[in-house]
């Protein structure tokens, strides 16, 4: 059936909500049970009796959704419990990231910086309010938990999609500080570690975040009908016999996500938040730090704007001082199973980017998928010593 739109404009008070009642009624005539979508952005102030017409409404057309909602109006509807009986689109104010300079890119946005005190992430998902909200609450969750992060205050639109506004008062990520002061690597690399470590000693409570494994495994699936030759019942195993964890990743943990803010250091980006084995964060992590640069090193100063050698220098200076040793073996130990995780990932967001379509790209997951097998065949587990 198709849906009806009807349109509220001015006030509904006890002087009119029976006319505004009987009009929207007449509109609706011959729609039984059809979805509604109220269009509330002319609505200046509801009352008691404005919100039994609602009721009405929603009573004879269940799917009733209101979108356009101002702060005000939404206020008053969310105090009355009308946001848990209906679906509520606030009416988020518009906003240009036209010259604003990007600090930051994950995987579901990219982060701009407004001004001195205010940063944005426009999310790639036009519809984004749940992951929006996912995010916003695992952000809470991560602050409670004992995780300095930043809290999204506002909800805007950027264009056709959403973003997020946070509030960071003239802070800098660690990748601005290695691009411009390189002389406080040292001091980076503590406090990158540091927080790393941090997060990996972090308990969540069950149920709270989603569990990396499963996602990895994911990955695997992908995979498996794409390249047959890959020994997938190994790679499935390798990763099903990986500890059980309620251990907290980042999920996306780089230097362009962790900030510092007046000597304080803050992590963002927090949508990629998952439980699980540390070996999987060690993994993401090498990806973006080596293994996606690898075939074509000056990718890596595009996304985190500083050269491949200081890529790769921090990356591994980040992994001895995490595991606490300058043990080659074990550190070469430790980081062939950190690519397993990597080439995964990366061979499948390459395939999903569409990178199978051209020449360069195909041949750039043989190479990774080349790597994959090599690995494989010299692998017989994926815990390393944490």
């Amino acid at each position: 059936m198709e849906p009806v739109r009807l349109k509220l404009a001015g006030r509904i008070d006890s002087a009119n909500a029976a006319a505004t009642e009987k009009e929207l009624l007449a509109q609706l005539e011959g729609h039984d049970g059809a979805p509604v979508t109220v269009d509330a952005s002319g609505l200046a102030y509801i009352s008691s009796a404005g919100l039994r017409v609602l009721l009405h409404l929603k009573r004879l057309h269940p799917k009733l959704t209101m979108t356009g909602v101002s702060s005000e109006i939404y206020e008053v509807l969310e105090m009355t419990g009308f946001t848990q009986l209906l679906s509520v689109e606030k009416a988020y104010p518009q906003i240009s990231v036209d010259g604003c300079d990007i600090i930051g890119r994950g995987a579901n946005g990219t982060i701009y910086r407004l001004d001195a005190d205010t940063v944005v992430k426009v999310y790639r998902n036009a519809d984004a309010l749940d992951d929006i909200r996912n995010e916003r609450d695992v952000a809470t969750l991560a602050l409670v938990l004992g995780i300095p992060t930043a809290i999204s205050y506002d909800i805007v639109r950027v264009g056709g999609q959403y973003g997020s506004v946070f509030e960071l008062l003239n802070a800098r990520s660690f990748a601005e500080i290695l691009a411009e002061e390189p002389e406080k690597t040292d001091w980076c690399l503590n406090e990158y570690v540091g927080l790393l470590k941090k997060i990996h000693s972090t308990t969540v409570p069950a149920g709270k975040l989603p569990s990396m494994k499963e996602t990895v495994l994911s990955w695997v699936e992908f995979l498996a009908p794409r390249f047959p030759e890959i020994p997938v019942r190994k790679l499935r195993q390798l990763i099903t016999d990986v500890p059980e964890t309620d251990t907290l990743l980042h999920g996306d943990y780089h230097v362009k996500n962790v900030m510092e803010q007046a000597g304080e250091v803050l992590l963002i980006d927090m949508d990629t938040l998952a439980v699980g084995y540390p070996l999987f964060e060690l993994g993401i992590m090498y990806s973006v730090y080596v293994g996606y640069t690898e075939s074509n090193p000056a990718i890596v100063k595009d996304f985190l704007g500083i050269d491949h050698a200081a890529s790769v220098s921090f990356w591994r200076r980040a992994l001895a001082a995490y595991l606490g040793t300058e043990d080659e073996a074990v550190l070469k130990s430790v980081e062939d199973k950190a690519r397993i995780i990597a080439y995964l990932r990366t061979i499948r967001r390459t395939i999903r980017h569409g990178a199978m379509d051209g020449s360069d790209g195909a041949e750039e997951i043989a190479r990774w998928k080349g790597e994959l097998l090599s690995l494989l065949e010299t692998t017989d587990t994926l815990q390393i010593p944490v």
